[in-house]
């Protein structure tokens, strides 16, 4: 039980990594805060114990605010952070509308800001020792065909891990990103239909397969764990060992 004492708000949570991470951090004794957009989702999770579900969009910074004083009223205050909700884009450069790249930033970078800053601001008032885990992407550091605006977001949100980092430690906070690479989730059969693409992604990987929602929340179950406490201002690469070339 390695997260024993470890109350953890994560978003995404109906999905993919987002489902996977409830139920292992459960299964290590966390206490979880669950922010699923899709109503429909909640039923995976109906015979776990140790879980609050909340519904809504991660741009709600009235729910995010509720969210947190349900946990100081369950007596459970959050104490650890997975930014995990985030959307996926794709479109060639020079056709990209800025509605559409303000729809990707708000999701994939916007919101965890505003997140991350109402949790802190609890944190470091209350003198209370936290960890953060965003959800980043390899994209947002080598560079994909297509995917300016994803990768920019991701980007961005590497780099705001490290600074919060540098800045947050003094007050007990621990900040790391994780870049999975291809992952089984959601749209994995849908890419394989495509089996060009498909073959190319396997070809750059050495495992020569993509990996699982599990592989990745093994990762943040870890970080989020009193075993880490020396790891700070990092980004993991979980990718197979992609070769970007």
């Amino acid at each position: 039980m390695i997260l024993k004492n470890k109350n953890i708000f994560i978003t995404g949570a109906g999905k993919g990594i987002g489902e996977s991470s409830v139920k292992n951090l459960i299964n290590n004794g966390a206490y979880v805060y669950a922010l699923i957009k899709d109503k429909r989702d909640n039923i995976k999770f109906r015979n776990l114990s140790n879980l609050k579900i909340f519904n809504g969009n991660v741009l709600n910074e009235v729910l995010i605010k509720k969210i947190l004083k349900e946990s100081i009223k369950n007596k459970k205050p959050i104490n650890c952070l997975v930014n995990n909700a985030g959307i996926r884009f794709r479109k060639k450069f020079i056709k990209i509308k800025k509605k559409e790249l303000q729809k990707v930033l708000d999701i994939n970078f916007l919101s965890i800001f505003m997140i991350t800053q109402i949790i802190s601001k609890f944190w470091i008032k209350n003198k209370i020792p936290g960890s953060i885990v965003n959800l980043a992407s390899i994209v947002g550091q080598k560079g994909f065909d297509e995917l300016s605006v994803y990768a920019s977001s991701k980007g961005a949100l590497i780099s705001l891990s490290k600074s919060l980092a540098a800045e947050l430690s003094k007050y007990g906070i621990r900040t790391n990103s994780i870049s999975p690479g291809f992952t089984k989730t959601s749209f994995y059969e849908k890419f394989k239909k495509n089996k060009k693409l498909y073959k190319w992604t396997l070809s750059r990987i050495p495992q020569k397969r993509w990996g699982s929602p599990d592989e990745i929340s093994n990762l943040i179950t870890f970080l989020l764990s009193d075993k880490c406490n020396y790891i700070n201002g990092e980004n993991i690469n979980i990718d197979g060992g992609w070769i970007n070339s």
